[in-house]
């Protein structure tokens, strides 16, 4: 090597091929795969010259075309032995590393990278005997290494054991220990060759250190398997002594067991054959091993689940009318579908079980309907809380393959009822999520449907199981997140939240009973008065449901039991609407006041909203201006619009009502519902939108008991609209008289209570011309 180095002369200026993730040391032969167009250019550069190429390690591998600052400025000058091109247009080259050099300067070239460099001198000033300890040290640990299992070349070994250099017993020593391109380039910029040596020598402690700790447990591992491997002898002998004795094996019983259960089961034939295949092959393993335990798990499941097994319907359609009526008030289209379902399944045993979605607002009593249906019907009940999956293996799961698999929430919910035909709640539906482990609502595609559900297959039982018995019931507050595939399966029933008169009605038959029962006040006598109940209502909890209700009659019950406790000696308490505001504090919702007068552009319009029905007041006023449309309230763009149509259908009819047209182009508009804080949107508010800007045109007042609901075209027609039993509950509540609807919502009419409906003039219109005469007063 040193004649070799002494017949080359390293020029000043060499083509600089920047290398990744490997440092190359001088005396160091190694391949290179070179794929880069500039590299390549240099290799050719090179080839070219003298073969002497500038190798440099760059700082971020994963920089394609590295700048001057991202190259490290000492590397190595190397000799390219060899060169070959591959089919894929990468070179690869044979290099031998020959000096350290550094970078001073780069040069400007059309055919690649170049430098100038400077070589660093790799001379011991003077030869000591702390220079020849270390150099023996260094030997001393390079064959303690190798004897701890660090792998290198004998030849070598052989080769290092006649170095006397530091320096290059540095460089041999130190390419061969794999260290990081950050330790690597450490060492390389090390110019003195006593102080690189010594840090090799701290590195190659390091690396015995780490070499001892590998073969303390590679030894503890050669351990256990011996031990293992006796026990093993061991038990196979022993199994043999009791087969002598004519005892019993343990195992062979446990295997007979399995085998009587899956008899037990009354499987289908296909899933039989599976599980007896199964049965087979752990008889096969050994009982101890990894395999074998998988294999257990798998069968326990097999046999656990209700292959056969089912409930027998209660078809007793008056009994399960009281049951159902007992548990939940209200809810009649639920209740209706789930007795049609029991009549027809009374004549036709085989029929396949809907699929039902329960949706509308929290707190109406959705989760707790699907234990009331299961309590008429005599089935068990499963409840699945879906909100938050994004897992589709929580539907089908995961596959024998992984470790700790189990079956989906479906099968486990089948193992949990233990009858193939229970009631199975699928809660909170719309609350599904999708991300990279897969989508859930497309896996639930297959379980809520009557056709397919029949063979529905889990990823771990790898077998098909018959859900088309089971009667699957499914909550959602909205249904808009659904997906349209998984909504078509399903049979939709809306529940409305409950207006006033349902919720005093239910408070008095269920809330106030148990709060008085959960709160230890069985034994007192505790009466809500009807106006307190309707005052802790609209003004403690406004909501379609009853959740905060029920909170807050058990707070009124915990102050009661608070008195009780203090000392009061009453065994009977009446809550009154007065003294509510000692127990609970000033009232939370003030809702709209009626209006006191008839006035020029206000008019009272009604709206839905998710915790019932309410007033909505529109106004209108005018002034000098270009005829421009100015609309506020915090309105979505539904009600944007159709206040746009209002204004539209109003110019083409104001001369009819009297009304200057040029008013239109020397007057700027402004309509606004108050409660700017609240969004409101949706396209009821049509007609009361004309109407209010009408009268501010005519200068005509409102009759201020009159309020209207319904949709306008630019053509005048009234269109339809929904919601319509809270709005009329809310014109009821404010001591509204006469109701503006449109004509085409007759038929929603039909089905509403009598009390919806007492003490109101409901007045159906189909155009606009019908709304004028009862709403504006001459």
């Amino acid at each position: 090597m040193e004649q070799f180095e002494q017949e080359i002369n390293i020029p000043d200026e060499l083509p600089l091929l920047p290398v990744r993730d490997i440092v190359v040391f001088p005396y160091m032969v190694l391949p290179l795969y070179v794929g880069r167009e500039q590299s390549i250019a240099a290799v050719n550069e090179a080839l070219n010259e003298d073969r002497l190429i500038f190798l440099a390690c760059q700082k971020d591998a994963s920089v394609e075309d590295p700048e001057k600052e991202e190259i490290y400025k000492v590397g190595t000058v190397a000799v390219i032995l060899r060169m070959l091109k591959m089919p894929d247009s990468r070179v690869k080259l044979l290099i031998q590393g020959i000096k350290r050099a550094k970078i001073t300067d780069y040069v400007e070239s059309d055919q690649g990278l170049r430098v100038k460099i400077e070589q660093i001198a790799d001379d011991v000033k003077e030869e000591n005997i702390d220079v020849q300890a270390l150099l023996r040290h260094s030997k001393d640990l390079l064959t303690k290494a190798v004897s701890l299992g660090k792998p290198m070349l004998p030849d070598l070994l052989a080769v290092i054991d006649s170095i006397e250099e530091p320096g290059k017993l540095a460089d041999i020593i130190v390419s061969n220990l794999g260290l990081k391109m950050d330790e690597g380039q450490t060492v390389l910029e090390i110019e003195n060759p006593v102080d690189r040596l010594k840090k090799v020598g701290e590195l190659l402690n390091r690396e015995i250190s780490i070499l001892e700790v590998q073969q303390k447990i590679m030894n503890d591992a050669r351990g256990e398997i011996d031990k293992s491997q006796k026990e093993y002898f061991l038990r196979e002998q022993l199994k043999a002594i009791k087969k002598e004795l004519g005892e019993e094996d343990d195992f062979q019983l446990e295997m007979e067991e399995y085998a009587k259960k899956i008899k037990k089961c009354k499987m289908p034939k296909k899933v039989n054959e599976e599980a007896m295949k199964q049965l087979d092959r752990l008889s096969k393993m050994h009982p101890d091993s990894a395999e074998s335990t998988v294999a257990r798990t798998y069968l326990d499941w097999m046999v656990e689940i209700p292959w056969s097994k089912a409930t027998k319907d209660m078809i007793d359609i008056k009994n399960a009318k009281k049951i159902l009526d007992e548990d939940h008030f209200g809810l009649e289209e639920v209740k209706d579908r789930i007795l049609d379902f029991l009549a027809l399944r009374k004549l036709k045993n085989d029929l396949k079980s809907p699929i039902l979605c329960l949706a509308g607002p929290p707190g109406v009593g959705k989760t707790s309907l699907g234990m009331s249906v299961a309590k008429a019907m005599g089935r068990k009940y499963v409840r699945m809380s879906l909100g938050g999956v994004r897992d589709e293996a929580e539907i089908r799961g995961h596959r024998r393959t992984y470790i700790g698999a189990l079956p989906g929430k479906i099968i486990q919910g089948m193992k949990t009822a233990g009858t193939n035909n229970p009631i199975f709640m699928l809660d909170e539906i719309d609350k599904l999520g999708s991300d990279f482990r897969g989508d859930p609502s497309s896996a639930l595609l297959e379980v809520l449907d009557p056709v397919q559900n029949v063979s529905f297959v889990d990823h771990y039982l790898g077998v098909p199981f018959d859900l088309s018995k089971v009667l699957f019931i499914t909550t959602a507050n909205y249904l808009d997140p659904i997906p349209p595939a998984l909504k078509d399966r399903m049979e939709i029933i809306n529940i409305p939240g409950y207006t006033e008169e349902e919720k005093i009605k239910i408070c008095e038959k269920y809330l106030i009973p148990r709060q008085k029962k959960e709160n230890g006040l069985d034994k007192y006598e505790i009466i809500f008065t009807k106006k307190a109940l309707s005052e802790l209502i609209s003004g403690y909890t406004m909501e379609s449901g009853l959740r905060n209700l029920e909170r807050t009659i058990g707070t009124v019950c915990r102050k009661i039991g608070r008195k009780i406790a203090e000392g009061d000696k009453s065994e009977s308490f009446t809550v009154t609407e007065k003294s509510l505001e000692k127990f609970l504090g000033p009232v939370k919702f003030i809702g709209e006041e009626a209006l006191k007068e008839n006035e020029v552009g206000v008019v009272t319009g009604l709206a839905w909203t998710p915790v019932g029905g309410d007033v909505l007041f529109i106004e209108c006023t005018k002034y000098k201006g270009k005829g421009a449309l100015n609309v506020t309230g915090q309105l979505g763009d539904v009600m944007k619009e159709s206040s746009r149509a209002a204004m539209t259908y109003v110019r083409t009819i104001a001369e009819k009502y009297g009304v200057n047209p040029d008013d239109f182009d020397n007057f700027d508009f402004h309509v606004h519902i108050p409660a700017g804080a609240i969004p409101k949107d949706g396209p009821s508010a049509g007609i009361t939108m004309a109407t209010c800007i009408l009268s501010c045109l005519t200068g005509r007042k409102v009759d201020k008991g009159v309020a209207m609901t319904g949709e306008i075209t630019i053509t005048g027609k009234v269109l339809p609209i929904g919601g319509l039993k809270e709005k009329l509950l809310a014109a009821k509540r404010h001591g509204i008289k006469k109701v503006l609807v449109p004509a085409k919502n007759e038929k929603d009419l039909r089905g509403l209570p009598k009390y919806v409906t007492k003490s109101l003039e409901i007045v159906y219109v189909s155009t606009f011309d019908e709304v004028v005469p009862h709403a504006l007063i001459d």
